[in-house]
């Protein structure tokens, strides 16, 4: 079976102006952020709704479900369908599965919207291969940069949003806000996307398939997908944890204090140019050297933020913004690399590179908890670590010039 075309894509302009760039980063970081809203909302939706204290978790891992079958099952129709298409109508799915979970009134009905959530939710996986197929390949690694800006900013500005909005009024407003978010975006997207259409002609089958087959024998692909998985785990055990850490008695941080907090992670957002320039110009083990030393960096720091002084405080605040940095770069240096590879094969292999390293993100949220109610602090910042680490070493078996 044959998994290449031999004509360019139909229909879609080679050059990316300012504005185009502009709101492919919006929209990624509008789309994004909807993954992010169920977290710190999820004590108020178990009380209202009736959640029990085990059952409570589900709002989150739902929408992360969600997630990894849409990256699996859906991003790599990008390879095969219209993309202005696909992402019309996977943020219109968004829009409608946001009001249901405002207007949610069981756990059942709140955790199905969860789930179409997530699944709709990879309109941003779609979006960013759209834009590096428009660009051109000297400034490729520029656009995903600056596309990735938006989404990372959406993924770390959802959750003080919410809790902002949610502490103001309620966490059903934060649905609805968000559902009208993602109308105004449609009509928008509408208005201004090109039409792409892919000359891969394969079933849906066979493109899944094709898959298993790039999956096995990209090399490239592999240890991209699995640097960015140490580097994510990592980040997922940070940001699930120090909101723990941080309302503890040691520091005593109020639900608004812990989303200002997270604000200052933001700041990783702007890595995310640089990363892509640098890319542009075959600096990219530089790059990624830098930023997985940033992520083991930042958690040797952490050691000595756990006593609830202000310097800890600031120690603190350092370390999210210097791992935020390291995941940031590192992400843009590995969809650079394998964006560079076959261009009929970016969607499939977009969504290999997303699931790969959100299964890190995973295992990290999940080690995070169960080591800070274990050993503490201590016993986390050292497992989180060992994510970077572990990373590094495999970086370290690179051979010259890849």
């Amino acid at each position: 079976m044959s998994i290449s075309a031999t004509a360019p894509d139909k229909a879609i302009p080679r050059a990316l102006s300012p504005w185009l760039t502009f709101l492919f980063a919006a929209a990624c970081g509008l789309v994004a952020a909807n993954l992010y809203y169920g977290q710190p909302l999820a004590g108020p939706i178990s009380a209202e709704l009736g959640f029990t204290p085990a059952a409570t978790g589900l709002i989150v891992t739902l929408t992360q479900i969600g997630y990894g079958l849409g990256l699996l099952l859906i991003v790599p129709l990008g390879d095969l369908t219209e993309n202005r298409r696909l992402v019309l109508l996977l943020v219109a799915v968004s829009a409608v599965a946001l009001i249901g979970a405002a207007l949610a009134s069981t756990p059942t009905a709140f955790l199905v919207a969860s789930l179409c959530i997530g699944l709709s939710s990879v309109a941003v996986q779609v979006l960013v291969p759209f834009a590096a197929n428009m660009a051109p390949d000297a400034t490729r690694g520029q656009v995903v940069g600056n596309v990735m800006s938006g989404l990372l900013c959406g993924i770390m500005l959802a959750r003080p949003f919410a809790s902002f909005v949610a502490e103001a009024s309620s966490w059903h407003v934060v649905y609805y806000i968000t559902a009208a978010l993602m109308i105004v975006l449609a009509v928008i997207l509408r208005a201004n996307l090109p039409v792409r259409v892919p000359t891969t002609k394969l079933r849906y089958g066979e493109l899944l398939a094709s898959m298993g087959h790039l999956a096995l024998t990209s090399r490239v692909l592999q240890r991209r997908a699995l640097y960015q998985a140490g580097m994510f785990g990592a980040f997922s055990l940070f940001w699930t944890t120090t909101p723990l850490l941080l309302a503890s008695p040691a520091f005593g941080l109020t639900q608004n204090g812990i989303a200002l907090f997270a604000l200052a992670g933001a700041a990783g957002a702007i890595a995310s140019p640089i990363a892509g320039r640098l890319a542009d110009r075959g600096m990219t083990k530089i790059a990624s050297t830098l930023a997985m030393l940033l992520g083991m960096a930042s958690f040797l720091i952490s050691h000595f933020a756990a006593n609830g002084s202000l310097t800890a405080l600031i120690l603190l605040t350092v370390a999210a913004i210097m791992l935020d940095f390291g995941v940031t770069t590192n992400l843009v240096c590995g969809q650079r690399a394998i964006y560079g590879l076959n261009p009929e094969h970016r969607s499939r292999l977009n969504g290999l590179f997303m699931a790969t390293f959100f299964a890190g993100g995973a295992l990290g949220s999940a080690l995070g908890g169960w080591a800070y109610a274990t050993g503490g602090w201590s016993m986390t910042a050292w497992i989180g670590f060992a994510f970077p680490a572990l990373a590094f070493l495999l970086f370290l078996t690179e051979g010259r010039g890849k």
